[in-house]
């Protein structure tokens, strides 16, 4: 029996760092191993601060999740001191966050995942006028003359003659795995290009409402923006007609460009839609309320979880509860006072580093003792998948009529059973399809804003309980939101108005994490189980069902030693 282990490290068209380790036997992965690299430690930083400052140092886990962190980070403090925001300031996080999701989630389509998929070089012998003939067939994008891809074609030949690649370099490009034709290449790569341009442009309602992108500013209490529809200083008609703008091109581009080149592409690879699954279990705290965020049933991605892959019932959860929510560093680089086989509420949580590995560069990961330092969530001692596909396969489950029709009806055109959503292809489909939905709910909440705005309601903050003198001695809070990579959480404890505890439990700690105590797999492991391998030096196939999780391993980013000494400060003067 042939067997090797695959080693990608890192694994590159992510955010942060990921090592994966595969077991390849007879060309098959038997078994899988995750390991975050860097090291986590904003909980340590934040311990003694103001709560009502947590929010900028919590949004820098992350250059891409801009907002997310910060959203968290200000809900978990009201929940614990009992604010409710103003429904304007309800709809402008809604409205940031949707951007987030529209730019981040094309970004990843194109930038992070298409390149698994999309054979650069191919696209060389394309027949531009093939190219131009599928482009118009699939939608009514305007770029989609005979001489636009000419000149895309002309522009991607001046690289590859130049012998410097750039931004396409060291991909997998003639990998027996590509199936694409060369025509639907160059359209892929025309539109990579595109959104390069597009997508630093729906980032502007950010600076609009948040002052700048990335890290945009927030408030405990509401948003850190005035209305004022004649004052310069103040979001006023100009600025509200630009975001109305930006959402429109935004609309524009999702679905004259994202979807058409998804649903090009998808039907190449339909075998995908068997392969990367292997999680049964399904999380998501459900985000962007309609009526305040205590309403969860007016959420517009309902709360909750599948178990067992089935889409007939969705269990409740909570994360307030210590019996659900627990993590475990079995296997991470960290220590508890009660044991490395205890488990830990995050309101309980420790972040005590304890580095027990080998020294880079080593061959292999020690799989047996603490391997990663990414801590180990899970809900009932069960592992749970987040991500788009849980959220797609809670809201369909829960009976969204929405969300149900844009799932059956995308099943049916590429003639998959509903069990094809569990899958690599099942997980990068949920992506599109509900970038498809939120874009259109970004327009809903700009027009409720602006409906709001010309009824006289410009309040936008509210001042009640935001002074400590009037919190509790001492309370606990959690803030949820639905990243776009999946369920995110902040836990704090406040004592005497200063922070005693805080913890985040990010996505990528649900999908990338190292086994539990019980040696249950996370999201990442499981689903590389059972994945066709081709070339062993050119694995391809690891990186295209890892990337559809689209990791973010810079939400544990701290920098330290092997160790455990801190390296350096970056000092701005």
């Amino acid at each position: 029996m042939a067997t090797k282990r695959i080693v990608v490290d890192p694994v590159t068209r992510i955010e942060g760092h990921l090592r994966v380790e595969a077991v390849v036997e007879n060309g098959i992965i038997t078994d899988a191993f995750s390991s975050g690299t860097m090291v986590r430690g904003l909980e340590i930083i934040l311990k003694g601060r103001d709560p009502r400052d947590a929010w900028a140092f919590t949004q820098r886990a992350c250059g891409v999740c801009t907002t997310v962190h910060a959203l968290a980070s200000v809900r978990t403090v009201e929940d614990a001191v009992g604010i409710s925001v103003p429904k304007n300031a309800e709809l402008i996080r809604n409205i940031m966050e949707a951007a987030l999701y529209v730019q981040d989630h094309v970004v990843h389509f194109y930038h992070l995942h298409a390149l698994d998929w999309v054979d650069v070089v191919s696209a060389l012998s394309a027949d531009p006028k093939e190219t131009s003939r599928i482009a118009q067939s699939i939608s009514h994008w305007p770029k989609s003359s005979v001489g636009y891809f000419k000149d895309v074609a002309t522009r991607l030949k001046t690289f590859v003659e130049s012998g410097q690649l750039g931004i396409f370099a060291n991909g997998y490009w003639g990998h027996k795995a590509m199936k694409l034709p060369p025509e639907i290449n160059l359209l892929a790569v025309a539109h990579y290009l595109e959104a390069l341009e597009w997508q630093k442009e729906i980032v502007k309602i950010h600076a609009i409402f948040g002052g700048k992108n990335p890290h945009p500013n927030y408030l405990v209490g509401g948003v850190p923006c005035s209305i004022n529809l004649n004052e310069v200083n103040a979001i006023n008609s100009e600025r509200l007609n630009h975001v109305s703008k930006l959402i429109t091109d935004a609309m524009q581009f999702v679905n004259q460009v994202y979807i058409p080149d998804l649903m090009a592409i998808a039907p190449y690879y339909k075998d995908w839609g068997a392969i990367g699954g292997g999680m049964e279990n399904f999380l998501c705290y459900g985000d962007f309320p309609t009526h305040g965020y205590n309403q969860t049933d007016s959420f517009k991605f309902p709360r909750g979880i599948i178990l067992g892959q089935n889409l007939n019932e969705v269990v409740e959860v909570d994360a307030r509860d210590p019996q659900q929510i627990k993590e475990y560093i079995k296997h991470s680089w960290y220590k508890y006072g009660a044991g490395d086989e205890a488990g830990l509420h995050p309101w309980e949580g420790e972040t005590e580093f304890n580095f027990t590995g080998p020294k880079p560069p080593f061959d292999q990961l020690d799989v047996q003792n603490k391997y990663s330092w990414i801590k180990t969530p899970r809900w009932k001692d069960k592992a749970m998948e987040v991500g788009p596909l849980s959220r797609m396969l809670v809201a369909y489950a829960a009976g969204v009529t929405e969300v149900q029709d844009i799932v059956n009806d995308t099943l049916a055109r590429l003639n998959v059973p509903v069990g094809a959503l569990f899958s690599t292809l099942g997980r990068t489909a949920a992506r599109g399809l509900e970038t498809k939905l939120i874009v259109g709910w970004l327009k809903g909440f700009f027009d409720d804003l602006v409906t709001n705005v010309k009824a006289g309601d410009t309040t936008t903050f509210t001042k009640e309980k935001w002074e400590p003198s009037s919190w509790p001695q001492s309370c606990e809070g959690v803030g949820m939101t639905e990243a776009p990579r999946g369920a995110l959480a902040h836990f704090i404890k406040i004592n005497s108005g200063k922070i005693e505890n805080y913890q985040l439990v990010v996505p990528t700690t649900w999908n990338a994490s190292p086994r539990d105590p019980s040696g249950q797999k996370s999201a990442y492991e499981t689903a590389l189980i059972g994945t066709p391998i081709a070339d062993k030096d050119m694995p391809l196939e690891i990186l295209r069902t890892i990337h559809s999780f689209d990791p973010c391993l810079a939400c544990s980013v701290h920098l330290y030693d092997p160790d455990g000494k801190h390296i350096h400060d970056i000092k701005v003067v």
